[in-house]
């Protein structure tokens, strides 16, 4: 679909009819705005949930300027979300997964309406016209239908309102950034509603590459672009709520998404150059790469202490030798929950079916192009829960069953290989994932003011594939390989594991709510690549935590302590074998995290927050590619990476944020608000060299909103990232043995303002 389609397809939707949103605040008679969620599964305020959680509403995500997944972590400082070209990965707390394994779960599970999402190159395509953002931290698995070892997200999307409304809004911004979106609420008589809403989004790429675009023959679909990390995405749902009985609701959604980009292409520097390289001796490593071991005739060097990025422009830089890659995604979805109160339970049925495909490809340093002939994946999951309250206790039990279908269809392909250029590798992997549980939670009062709660859970995992290799593959072209594989090879996985969950929470007064609890969390083990298998992973999480109502104030603490057995952890070596994952034996992750909101009137508002964590390796045995001197290439070697830093892990963020209301008589308010987020120093790999080290850096926002007495429109300008630093978003050193050695990068977004005009019958 086109940019004048999808603005087409807006603009007709915005003229049908006055949305009422339906938002996750509550305003009670004593004036005071409560947050509803429904983290465990029932409505309640966020400060009675014995759970460390964030929340944010779909009008603070568009007060922020949150318009797609990624870019939640502006608002919710536990996460820590980074992007790998099209990719999008997930941490909370040090726990992620940093892999495009077909045969590998998230660690964090990602949930739109209850419908688990798995595969990181969905996670930022689909995010639009939400009513709230849930982000729960720590093991979920007693309450969710998909088990999860670090966290959970959900995202709640809009359903139809009670009366006819309309809402939308288009913001313009430099990079030639255009976000629109409209929604419409049609009320169908008194058993119907319908929610009409749709999106388009774009914008110029961020990086510049000056180096003269590679001209590819036809069959080559690289672009000719000099920039890369553009977007244009769109799409649009269309939700149904219907209450045809007493005590019967209905929700049903279809929605569809097209995206095309022009991946961010990565900064890379050539570790055999003469800047880079550790010399000829056969006895010493030079230009801060580090000895690793001693080989016969020569020697083994890592680089620990070489910083490649040092006065590097992190928007300005040459791409691949062959340009810019473009990636084209189309995934279609539908959803439904079926929930009904029979007076002593209710029983509720949520299912959701996606089928999606990615085609083009990426280039890659230093000249190779990886294409994608058919990234297909189509999942679908079911759980159906039955929860309640009998005699004081409240209750819940549920099962759950997903299944998930995929296939990867591409190689890496050199144009500089053979006359019509050839394949370094060509990969099939159908992989065929299912998993069943069954899960309950109890909550058991021993006092009107002390709770015990109980948790169980039982998960099978099943996995299937046919790895079909083709290995080098002189002058076959950039097409897709259609005849027999030089290998297949049939791998299986199977696994089981019960999980659970137990606490006690302490209401002295309707104020204040003191929580303590133990819980584990499971994510079932695979095969990766390579065709190797690696083992499950698992997480006792032991947690206490306060939070307390102060007034008009807000402040929450809560303390945790991981013991994380067998980590899956997944680097790219070899190209020519593919990705591998590693179980490390053991971590250690611990934390402090304080939260708050200060109302100093009611024109004033601050809000802060502060996270420590430390998390590192107790016992990790991996493999290395190092670069060997006199003794040719050979086997990766292993160490043992103790001591280790995880990845993507500041040992500390701090936020504050500021806001206050003018008020302009009758021509209505106008809002100042300032943000800022300082983040300590991590690292973008398990081997934390110095070149994947991102140090402390701040990022502020700032922004100012009028909005008129009636209230039916605002228009808002802003900034983010008012510092313009491009902190570090992947890093990885990728050795081709006898080939290449190269070190590649990818950052954030640069500073980005504009305007924003939004409105509401």
């Amino acid at each position: 679909m086109t940019k004048r389609t999808y603005l087409s397809l807006l603009l007709c939707g915005a003229a049908l009819a006055p949305v009422s949103p339906a938002m996750a605040q509550q305003k009670p008679a004593n004036g005071d705005v409560e947050i509803i969620v429904t983290a465990q599964n029932r409505k309640e305020n966020v400060q009675n949930v014995p759970i460390a959680i964030s929340v944010i509403s779909g009008s603070a995500l568009q007060a922020k300027g949150v318009t797609d997944f990624t870019s939640v972590q502006r608002v919710s400082p536990a996460l820590n979300i980074t992007s790998d070209t099209n990719n999008t990965r997930v941490t909370v707390r040090g726990v992620g997964t940093l892999s495009n394994n077909e045969a590998q779960d998230q660690s964090i599970a990602i949930n739109i309406d209850g419908e688990y999402i798995n595969r990181p190159t969905l996670l930022n395509t689909a995010i639009f016209d939400i009513d709230r953002v849930e982000v729960l931290r720590g093991p979920q698995g007693t309450l969710y239908g998909r088990n999860s070892t670090g966290g959970a997200v959900n995202f709640v999307t809009r359903k139809p309102g009670v009366t006819n409304s309309v809402s939308g809004g288009i913001t313009y911004g430099n990079f030639n950034a255009v976000h629109a979106e409209a929604g419409v609420d049609l009320v169908l008589g008194d058993v119907a509603a319908v929610r009409v809403a749709g999106f388009y989004r774009s914008h110029d790429g961020y990086n510049y590459h000056p180096n003269t675009p590679f001209s590819p023959t036809s069959a080559l679909a690289v672009s000719q672009s000099n920039r890369s990390d553009n977007d244009n995405t769109g799409g649009g749902r269309v939700s149904l709520r219907l209450k045809p009985a007493s005590g019967l609701v209905i929700d049903a959604s279809a929605e569809h998404v097209e995206q095309t980009v022009i991946p961010a292409a990565q900064m890379w520097a050539d570790m055999t150059g003469t800047a880079y390289n550790p010399g000829t001796s056969t006895s010493a490593c030079l230009n801060g790469w580090t000895a690793f071991a001693a080989r016969t005739g020569g020697i083994s060097c890592l680089p620990y202490n070489i910083d490649v990025l040092v006065g590097k422009d992190r928007s300005t830089y040459n791409s691949p030798v062959i340009g810019v890659g473009r990636t084209h995604l189309i995934a279609t979805a539908l959803r439904g929950r079926a929930a009904y109160d029979m007076g002593f339970a209710t029983l509720t049925y949520t299912g959701g079916y996606r089928d999606s495909k990615v085609t083009g490809g990426n280039t890659l340093s230093p000249a190779f192009y990886f294409t994608n002939f058919g990234g297909l994946v189509k999942t679908q999951s079911h759980e159906l829960r039955l929860n309640g309250t009998t005699g004081g206790v409240q209750w819940q039990g549920g099962l759950f069953y997903f299944n998930e279908k995929q296939n990867t269809n591409g190689g890496l392909y050199t144009p500089f290989v053979g006359a019509t250029g050839s394949y370094v590798n060509y990969f099939r992997h159908p992989t065929l994932t299912k998993s069943y549980s069954a899960f309950g939670q109890v909550e058991v009062p021993l006092s009107d003011k002390l709770t015990a709660v109980g948790g169980a859970r039982y998960t099978q995992d099943e996995r299937d594939g046919a790895f079909q290799n083709y290995a080098f593959a002189f002058g076959s072209g950039p097409i897709e390989l259609t005849t027999q594989p030089s290998s297949t090879t049939m791998l299986k996985y199977s696994g089981g594991k019960f999980t659970w969950a137990a606490g006690l929470n302490y209401k002295p007064n309707g104020a204040t709510l003191i929580y303590g609890k133990v819980s584990t969390g499971y994510k079932a083990g695979g095969f990766d690549g390579a065709g190797t298998q690696f083992r499950p992973e698992t997480n006792t999480a032991y947690e206490g935590g306060a939070k307390l109502k102060l007034g008009d104030h807000i402040l929450n603490f809560a303390g945790f302590y991981y013991d994380y057995k067998d980590l899956q952890n997944d680097v790219l070596l070899n190209p020519t074998v593919g990705g591998q994952t590693f179980n490390a034996g053991k971590a250690k992750i611990y934390g402090l995290e304080v939260d708050t909101t200060l109302r100093l009137s009611p024109d004033d508002t601050i809000n802060g927050s502060l996270n420590l964590l430390h998390a590192t390796y107790t016992d990790f045995i991996a493999s290395v590619s190092p670069y060997n001197i006199g003794t040719g290439p050979s086997a990766p070697l292993t160490m043992n990476l103790a001591g280790r830093r995880l990845p993507q892990t500041p040992n500390f963020v701090l936020t504050l944020g500021y806001d206050h209301v003018f008020h302009l008589g009758s021509a209505g308010t106008l809002t100042a608000s300032a943000f800022t987020r300082v983040k300590g120093d991590y690292y973008l790999d398990f081997y934390n060299y110095a070149s994947s080290h991102q140090d402390m850096r701040t990022q502020s926002d700032l922004s100012v909103t009028y909005k008129p007495e009636s209230k039916h429109f605002n228009i808002q300008a802003f900034v983010r990232n008012v510092e313009n630093y491009r902190s570090l978003a992947y890093a990885g050193n990728t050795v081709v043995p006898g080939i290449a050695n190269i070190y590649n990068f990818q950052f954030a977004p640069p500073r980005t303002y504009g305007v924003r005009l939004g409105v509401e019958f």
